[in-house]
């Protein structure tokens, strides 16, 4: 591929030229088991990325070419997440500036193509304090809480000291402050500035004191972008039926939701919300492998789209 297509070049000050490279990363989300996945390539843990190419008619064309050549994935729904373009962003010292503009996409494990050299892994993997769905993670209280106390208590003067408890406690839940789930991007950046986990301490001797799978050059904050948009989105846009099989039960609905919000939800205003904006219709079907009597079978209603009832309305996630 001609490295025109790739770079863009700019000169500074002194007639020094600079080169950018701009990327196309794709955070590509599925449920296996009741656990939210993220595709990786490779080897190391990498989301599925390419360069912007002069023969790509648009960025999503780009994205989706290069998401189906790494993956043999094809790419349904997707959605533009954020720009990233901070200059050590790659986590070298090389005179580049690299630009990542980053998508979220939805899809479903069984429209993967014949296995490459990509994996599907639970994004607790790479985030284990995001999951809540059987209480508080000891690491929260066990780990993170002394940790980050430790940090700000390390600051030169007491403004900083205070502000870093406050937004420690804003993020992480603590001295009784609700857990906020949509805020997966400001922990793992918290976490990033107080130097506690992998990816700021690269090239240090210490071990990372913070359990949770690290990602070449700043993946994992792209991922927990991707994360923090989707727990935000769930809750008043019908994206999470991008995940779900053409029939499904309520409760195969709930688990799912369940599993990207890494809370549980109130059961029966859940079902009472989906009734109310007619989420979904009964198939005529039902299900024998729940363990218990059928359950009915259940499709979205894709008519809501057009009518746009949804907006507004609030998953009630279980609070406490």
């Amino acid at each position: 591929m001609d490295d025109r297509a790739k770079r863009i070049r700019t000169n500074r000050p002194g007639g020094k030229a600079d080169t950018v490279k701009v990327d196309l990363t794709a955070v590509v989300v599925a449920l296996s088991d009741n656990e939210p996945c993220v595709l990786t390539i490779g080897q190391t843990d990498t989301l599925p990325s390419g360069p912007l190419a002069l023969e790509h008619r648009s960025l999503q064309s780009g994205l989706r070419a290069w998401v189906e050549e790494q993956t043999g994935h094809p790419l349904g729904y997707i959605e533009q997440l954020y720009t990233f373009a901070d200059r050590d962003r790659a986590g070298t010292e090389l005179e580049q500036r690299v630009i990542s503009i980053s998508y979220l996409a939805l899809t479903r494990k069984e429209h993967a193509a014949a296995p490459s050299r990509s994996c599907w892994q639970s994004w607790y993997d790479y985030f284990p304090w995001e999951d809540h769905r059987a209480g508080t993670p000891p690491m929260v209280s066990d780990v993170l809480r002394p940790r980050l106390i430790e940090w700000a208590d390390g600051a030169d003067d007491g403004a900083t000291r205070l502000e870093r408890r406050r937004r420690a406690a804003i993020a992480f839940g603590f001295d009784e402050r609700p857990w906020n789930e949509d805020l997966a991007l400001k922990r793992y950046e918290l976490l990033y500035e107080a130097a506690l986990v992998e990816e700021a301490m690269r090239g240090s001797v210490l071990p990372p004191p913070v359990r949770g799978k690290s990602m070449v050059a700043d993946h994992r904050r792209i991922l927990a972008t991707g994360i923090a948009r989707l727990r935000s989105k769930i809750k008043y846009r019908p994206v999470v039926f991008e995940l779900m099989p053409p029939a499904f039960t309520l409760l195969q609905l709930q688990r799912t939701v369940e599993a990207l919000a890494g809370r549980l939800i109130h059961k029966s205003n859940f079902r009472r919300l989906i009734e109310q904006h007619e989420l979904v219709e009964e198939t005529g079907d039902t299900a024998t492998e729940t363990g218990g009597r059928p359950a009915k079978l259940y499709r979205f209603r894709h008519a809501v789209l057009e009518e746009g009832e949804v907006a507004g309305a609030k998953l009630p996630l279980a609070r406490g």
